[in-house]
Formats: structure tokens, C-alpha cells, sequence
């Protein structure tokens, strides 16, 4: 074991040896283009050779989706664009970028390369949302937009949703971020508001899908999880080619008008490659 480290390090017993750190640069280059983004960034801690594979344009541009420079149009530094190299391009689409007045915000995955989509409840269609009587926007630090939409009672729920975008080619999954009950805290302790919670035991909610290419998606669920967040499963649609625009049109609704229902957060609407965050899914079909 001590003899590999020293062989690794490129002396052992105080003569010099050849090691990792007199591999080429571009052979070890060539061996990260097929290791994921996380392992190209612990092999590049090893030594100076791979430090600077690491940051050769052809290994990054084999990790970055077809349509990067789609998804770099969105970003504002338009200076900082001209001079990014492929790993600064990387780094970038990894952390959230804006758009729609900061109401929505776009990603890249880090192992995958696939777009990863918050949509805030100001950016959808929100049936009486204008109305104080039915809805009111609530601060909180549980969302990632800092606000929630609260709705207080209704007899017509309906909140939704459409995005026109360039999503690099793969399997997406749609959900709606819901809370049943209205949380807060207190005394420093997060409690769960349920004054205003009824009616969704009575009829399930409706959740739909559908993209400008034809695929649709139909489930439903009874909103029956008081004081916690749940990831509500819209459906899934697939994207054939990264270069064409896809629109998604998507909703939950609950409309039966013989009775009201109230007590429900609305915080937006995710979009993740389909797999990722498997741990955090409820799925709609119940």
C-alpha cells in the first residue's frame, strides 16, 4: 500500500520513480472525458498534471449538452460569455440561472448533463389569484423563491402552467410542489396552520400533461398529506431534439363546484431528468 502511494507520488526509497505525475497531459485528459464531472474534480486534487487535464476544452465539451450555447443565451454577462472556456461553461449552467423576472430558474445536473426546471407560483396561471378573498402570496424560507401562493378556500381550483423551451435531448419528469396547510413558525419551531384545510378529501385532484408534439398525461390524487411538502408526479415527456423548441402545457385542477376546498400551498413546479431525486417523489397514480 505504501509502495503504490510512493510509485503515485513518483519516488520511493528517496530515488525517483515513474508515477501519475509524469503522465502527458493529454493522456490523462483522454482518460477524464470518460469519468463523470465529480471524479474529473477529485482527480484533478492528485497533481499537477491532472489539475491541468482538467481544464482541456474537450473534456468538459463531452460533459456539456448539445445545446449549450442555448442555454448559455440566458445568461447576462454577455463579456463573460465570449471569454468562458468550456469548463467556466460547465460551472456556469450547473448553478441557476434566471428568467421571467427571477420567477423561474433553470440548471444543469451535474452527473447527466440534463436540464433541471423551477417555475414559481407567480409564473402560473392561478384561478383567483387576484382575489384576497381566495388567495394571498405568503413569505417563506421553505421555497426556493422565498413566497408561496396560500389559498384560503375556493370552489374552483385550477393553477396552470406552460414553458416553450430548448431542453437538451432525454426523459423528463413534471411535478407540482404542494403543501396541505400553511407552514410556519413558531417560538422557532415550524408548525403546520390546518384552520383553512377542507375539501380535498371529498374528490382527487387532477393533474395534466401535454407537449406541442403530441404526448399527454392524465393522473389524479387525493391531497391527503397535512404538514409536509409533496412532489406531486404530473407525468413524463420526452425530448427528441435538443435544437427544437418543446412547449408544455401542464395544471392541477380540482373544479367539482359542490363543494370548497382550501388550506394549500402552492409553491411552483419542478422539472428534473427523469430519475433524478427518486427519494423525494410521491407519485400522483394512487
Amino acid at each position: 500500500m505504501g509502495a503504490f502511494w510512493s510509485v503515485v507520488g513518483g519516488e520511493e526509497g528517496g530515488s525517483p520513480e515513474t508515477g501519475l505525475g509524469d503522465l502527458p497531459e493529454l493522456c490523462a485528459a483522454a482518460v477524464m472525458v470518460n469519468l463523470d464531472p465529480t471524479e474529473i474534480c477529485q482527480l484533478a486534487k492528485m497533481n499537477r498534471v491532472f489539475r491541468g487535464a482538467a481544464s482541456a476544452d474537450f473534456v468538459w465539451q463531452a460533459k456539456l449538452p448539445e445545446n449549450y450555447s442555448y442555454l448559455m443565451g440566458f445568461v447576462s454577462d454577455e463579456k463573460g460569455r465570449r471569454r468562458f472556456r468550456k469548463k467556466d461553461i460547465y460551472a456556469r449552467l450547473c448553478r441557476p440561472i434566471s428568467l421571467d423576472g427571477g420567477n423561474r430558474e433553470f440548471w444543469i445536473e451535474k452527473r447527466k448533463g440534463g436540464v433541471c426546471m423551477a417555475i414559481a407560483s407567480k409564473s402560473l396561471v392561478i384561478t383567483g389569484i387576484d382575489d384576497r378573498r381566495y388567495w394571498s402570496y405568503v413569505p417563506t424560507g421553505e421555497s426556493r423563491f422565498q413566497y408561496v401562493a396560500y389559498l384560503q378556500q375556493i370552489w374552483w381550483f385550477e393553477v396552470v402552467g406552460e414553458i416553450d423551451f430548448c431542453f437538451p435531448a432525454g426523459t423528463y419528469s413534471l411535478y407540482f410542489r404542494l403543501h396541505v396547510g400553511r407552514p410556519a413558525k413558531r417560538f422557532g419551531r415550524r408548525v403546520c396552520t390546518s384552520d383553512h384545510i377542507h375539501g380535498w378529501d371529498i374528490k382527487p385532484a387532477r393533474f395534466q400533461l401535454s407537449t406541442s408534439d403530441g404526448q399527454q398525461s392524465l393522473t389524479q390524487c387525493y391531497l391527503d398529506k397535512p404538514g409536509t411538502w409533496v412532489m406531486h408526479h404530473v407525468g413524463d415527456f420526452v425530448v427528441r431534439k435538443s435544437n427544437e423548441p418543446i412547449k408544455v402545457k401542464f395544471s392541477v385542477a380540482q373544479i367539482d363546484c359542490t363543494h370548497t376546498k382550501g388550506g394549500l400551498c402552492v409553491d411552483g413546479a419542478f422539472i428534473y431528468p427523469k430519475g433524478y431525486r427518486e427519494e423525494s417523489i410521491f407519485d400522483t397514480r394512487c
